[in-house]
C-alpha cells in the first residue's frame, strides 16, 4: 500500500500551483464582491449593499467553521468514546470503518474515534456547498422576484392613465361584488372556511398576484398613507420593499442554525428522516402561500361587511390582524427559515450523491429537497410583496 505523500515529498512547483490557483479564484471573487457593492452603490441600493455584506459575513463564518475544523482535525480524531455510544444513531443500519492512525490508537483501548479525519473532510465538504447553495438560491431567489415585478409596471402605468382615473371616480356607486375585486373574491366559497382555504391553496399555483388584486391592494395602501390623488409610485415602493426583505432572508440567524443541527441529528437510520423531515419546507411554503392568498379574500370580505356600496373603487383596510398572531414579519421569518433549509438540503443531497456509499436511504430521501425548491421558487415573489402591502 503506497504511502501518502506530504509536503516534503511533494515538489515545490506542484505546491506553489496549487496555491496560486487558489489564491487567483479568492482574489476574483473579491473582486466581483467589490464590483458588486460598487454597482449598488452608484445606484443608491443600501438594502442590498446589507444583504451583500450579510452573504459576505455568512460565507466568512462558513469558512471560520471550516478552518477550524482542518486545524483541530487530529484532535477531534483523538477523542475517544466508549462503543456503547459510539455505536448509538447511527445514519446507517451498519458500521463501516476506515483505518486510520487515530482508529487505530482507540480500537486499542476498546472504544471508537469521535469523528474520524475523513469524517471531518466529509463534513468540510457540506459547509463548502451549503455556503455555495445559499448564495447561489437567494441570489436566484431575489432575481426571480425582480423579474416577476417587472410586470407589475404596465399596471402601475396605468394607474397614471385617464381611463383609470374615471374608472375609480368617487362619484360612481357601485355594489362590492359588482367590482372586479369583488367578482374575484366574493364567492360561494369565500363565506365558508371549509371551501375558502382550500380555494386559496390551489390559487397560490397560478396567478398568485392578478392585475385586479394588484390595484385594489395599491388604492388601499395609497389611502391609508397619502391624500387621494396621490402619484405615488407603488411598483417602486414594493421593489424597495424586496431588497430590505432580501437583506433578512439571505442572513443566516442562531435559531436556524440550532434547528440545522437537530437536521444533523434526526438524520440517525431510527427516526426515518428521510420519509419525513425534507418535507417540513414544503408544507410550511404552502402553508405560507395559502394564508397570504387568505389574507386578501379576508381583506375582500372586511370591507363588503363594513359597506356593500363602494364610492369609485373597493377600499381594502390594511391591518396586522389578518396575519397569524397579528405578526407581518412572522411570515418574513418562515420564508427565511424555508429558504436556507432548500439550500440546506440540497447540499446534504449533493453531499449524499457525491459520497456513493453512503446509505442509499438517505440519499433517496434528500431527494425531496428538488422539488421544495421548485415550489418556493414559484411562490416566493407573491410572499414579498403582500407582507408589506398590508403592513
Amino acid at each position: 500500500m503506497a504511502e501518502e505523500r506530504t509536503l516534503e515529498t511533494t515538489p515545490t512547483w506542484a505546491v506553489a500551483t496549487v496555491c496560486f490557483i487558489l489564491i487567483l479564484l479568492s482574489v476574483t471573487m473579491e473582486h466581483l464582491l467589490h464590483l458588486l457593492a460598487k454597482y449598488f452603490t452608484q445606484r443608491k441600493k443600501s438594502a442590498l449593499i446589507k444583504a451583500l455584506n450579510k452573504i459576505k459575513s455568512e460565507l466568512m463564518l462558513l469558512g471560520f467553521i471550516s478552518l477550524l475544523l482542518t486545524v483541530s482535525e487530529k484532535a477531534i480524531a483523538n477523542i475517544c468514546i466508549p462503543k456503547s455510544i459510539g455505536e448509538t444513531f447511527l445514519p446507517c443500519g451498519r458500521v463501516n470503518f476506515i483505518e486510520s492512525e487515530e482508529v487505530a490508537k482507540c480500537a486499542e483501548q476498546g472504544k471508537l474515534s469521535l469523528l474520524s479525519r475523513s469524517g471531518v473532510r466529509e463534513l468540510q465538504f457540506l459547509i463548502f456547498v451549503l455556503a455555495s447553495f445559499h448564495s447561489l438560491s437567494s441570489i436566484l431567489i431575489f432575481g426571480l422576484g425582480m423579474a416577476k415585478m417587472r410586470r407589475w409596471e404596465s399596471w402601475e402605468a396605468e394607474t397614471r392613465t385617464l381611463e383609470y382615473q374615471f374608472a375609480k371616480d368617487p362619484r360612481r356607486f357601485q355594489l362590492t361584488h359588482q367590482t372586479s375585486f369583488g367578482k374575484r373574491h366574493l364567492r360561494y366559497w369565500s363565506e365558508h372556511s371549509i371551501l375558502r382555504w382550500p380555494t386559496c391553496f390551489l390559487r397560490q399555483f397560478y396567478g398568485s398576484v392578478s392585475k385586479v388584486d394588484y390595484l385594489t391592494l395599491r388604492h388601499g395602501f395609497v389611502m391609508a398613507h397619502f391624500t387621494q390623488g396621490s402619484n405615488f409610485d407603488f411598483q417602486k415602493y414594493i421593489k424597495r420593499a424586496l431588497e430590505i426583505d432580501f437583506g433578512v432572508v439571505v442572513g443566516i440567524s442562531v435559531w436556524i442554525w440550532i434547528f440545522s443541527v437537530f437536521y444533523i441529528f434526526f438524520n440517525a437510520h431510527k427516526f426515518y428522516s428521510y420519509l419525513w423531515l425534507p418535507f417540513i419546507p414544503l408544507v410550511m411554503v404552502l402553508l405560507v402561500g395559502t394564508k397570504l392568498q387568505g389574507i386578501i379574500t379576508s381583506m375582500c370580505l372586511d370591507s363588503h361587511e363594513k359597506s356593500q356600496i363602494v364610492r369609485g373603487t373597493l377600499l381594502v383596510r390594511p391591518s396586522d390582524h389578518f396575519f397569524w398572531f397579528g405578526c407581518p414579519k412572522l411570515l418574513l421569518h418562515l420564508i427565511h427559515f424555508i429558504l436556507f433549509q432548500n439550500s440546506f438540503q440540497l447540499a446534504f443531497f449533493t453531499w449524499t450523491w457525491r459520497n456513493r456509499g453512503y446509505c442509499n436511504k438517505t440519499s433517496h430521501g434528500s431527494v425531496g429537497a428538488l422539488p421544495l425548491w421548485l415550489c418556493y421558487s414559484a411562490i416566493i415573489c407573491f410572499s414579498h410583496t403582500d407582507g408589506h402591502i398590508n403592513e
